[in-house]
């Protein structure tokens, strides 16, 4: 390893002010970048921005008289800490290709949509929208397909629309929240330096209560609200029943995975070993699926090889009777996922030389002056996270520029990484859906024909995370600190 007092010239101290500069910059450029691009950063905008604002930093860093290469060493640095999360996130991929293609996500969607029982039709969205969310790993393709269908039916037995769209929007982001699916979820965790799993596990500590206080207040909403007409799932369950042999036997993959997360199995072991299950359970149960996404005309092993490699790499779609479900059966494989992993590495470009200028050091300093105490911190995380999603608007920056500017601020207070993965991901990801102007919020108002203002109220898991992780460090329950190997 590089040694970075070579590379450190005669430097001073950047001020508070200076060490801002770079964080003002780039969050400019992101909100003019929001109403340029919408809701589609994600395909290289966003990246672009991180690099231009490193290069801004960079300059200040020649001002400062720090060097180029110690520039580089930082950013290489940073690329080695998120080597695990971005094969994570391959594997992620992969894994919800072949997840679709054995049928275990459109099982989930069959059976789960069966709850939904007029009387508990409220906390049946939330569960079902769970269930396709923790699939998926997509809270917007849950709202956008299956969430769309609960708002007519809810419309039809004469729920408020808000109301319905709030239910879903729990349910989607709660699923979302705790998939190793999520690409937020594998980014709060590469962010933070947490091992995904352990991320995982220990967001059950805020989301567990947030959820079941969430599913309560909907069962009261249910039980006091006077209902009219029929829920009829008859025509979704068919669509899915001609497409895909669906049957309890396809349970045990995601089962199995369970099993494994809970076992601390590695990430990547499990992740593959699920992706070959979903591979093999696809050849089973599937094989007419198989020969038509390959385009052949029988099983064989060309079919086979091309439909399940297929499904790993590139983008899988497979189409039914219902425009919905056709929505919903789409899988972007690892292919899918070079979106998310350009943004981290774009990330770590800019967190990287913000760290080697010592702009992060600066703020981290600043504001540890601040936080006297841990609760402090935490505090100070929730408001960061929030501001983010107001300024810049977007979800992912919302868990990568807070992530990388306290990171250091929770190892100097001896917490565990995963302390500031899970209160990221309570503040970042979950609230984004409340602000109008921000990429979820205009996604969600758009798709589920709901303005926020009308759902907002009823987002009841969305807006009780932050509020529950504030309660659970005041309380100082299950924090956990920072171990000495």
């Amino acid at each position: 390893m590089w040694d970075s007092n070579v590379y450190r010239l005669e430097t001073h101290k950047l001020s508070l002010r200076t060490a801002l500069i770079p964080v003002i910059f780039l969050i400019i450029l992101l909100t003019c970048n929001i109403t340029i691009y919408g809701d589609d950063l994600l395909m290289g905008s966003n990246q672009i921005i991180l690099l231009i604002a490193a290069a801004f930093a960079g300059l200040i860093g020649f001002r400062n008289k720090i060097s180029y290469k110690l520039m580089l060493q930082k950013i290489i640095e940073n690329l080695v800490s998120v080597k695990t999360p971005i094969l994570i996130l391959l594997f992620v991929g992969a894994l919800a290709g072949t997840w679709l293609i054995s049928g275990i996500i459109p099982a989930m969607i069959f059976y789960g949509i069966q709850i939904a029982n007029p009387s508990f039709f409220l906390p049946a969205c939330v569960l079902i929208c769970t269930l396709i969310s923790l699939a998926t790993g997509s809270s917007w393709s849950t709202s956008a397909t299956v969430g769309i269908a609960l708002i007519g039916i809810g419309r039809a037995l004469g729920l408020p629309a808000g109301m319905i769209a709030g239910a879903v929007i729990s349910g989607a982001y709660f699923g979302d929240k705790l998939s190793p699916l999520s690409d937020t979820t594998n980014l709060a965790a590469a962010m933070a330096g947490s091992e995904l799993f352990t991320h995982i596990r220990y967001m059950l500590y805020t989301t567990l209560p947030t959820i079941t206080i969430t599913l309560f207040i909907f069962l009261m909403f249910g039980l006091t609200f006077s209902y009219s007409g029929e829920i009829d799932t008859s025509s979704l369950k068919n669509a899915i029943a001609e497409k895909f042999n669906i049957n309890a036997w396809l349970f045990l993959v995601p089962v199995l995975l369970l099993i494994m997360i809970i076992k601390k199995t590695p990430p990547l072991i499990a992740l593959s070993l699920g992706s070959l299950l979903g591979a093999f359970f696809a050849l089973i149960f599937q094989p007419n699926l198989l020969v038509q996404l390959a385009g052949g005309q029988t099983l064989n092993f060309k079919v086979a090889f091309q439909g399940i490699l297929d499904a790993i790499t590139i983008e899988t779609n497979v189409t039914t009777s219902e425009q919905l479900l056709s929505e919903l059966f789409t899988s972007g494989g690892m292919q899918g996922m070079l979106g998310t992993i350009w943004l981290i590495i774009c990330a770590m470009v800019f967190g990287g030389i913000m760290d080697a200028i010592g702009a992060l050091e600066t703020i981290s300093n600043a504001f540890l002056n601040w936080a006297k105490s841990k609760f402090q911190l935490f505090a100070g995380t929730v408001a960061s996270c929030l501001t983010v999603n107001l300024s810049a608007s977007d979800q992912y920056l919302a868990i990568v520029v807070p992530g990388k500017m306290f990171n250091i601020a929770y190892k100097d207070k001896k917490l565990a990484p995963e302390n500031l993965s899970r209160t990221l991901e309570d503040s970042g990801t979950v609230t984004s859906v409340l602000i109008p102007w921000n990429t979820c919020g205009a996604y969600q108002s758009s798709v589920l024909g709901v303005n926020v203002a009308d759902y907002f109220l009823y987002a009841i898991f969305n807006w009780l995370s932050p509020l529950m992780t504030l309660i659970i460090a005041y309380f100082k329950i299950k924090i956990k600190s920072l171990t000495k190997v």
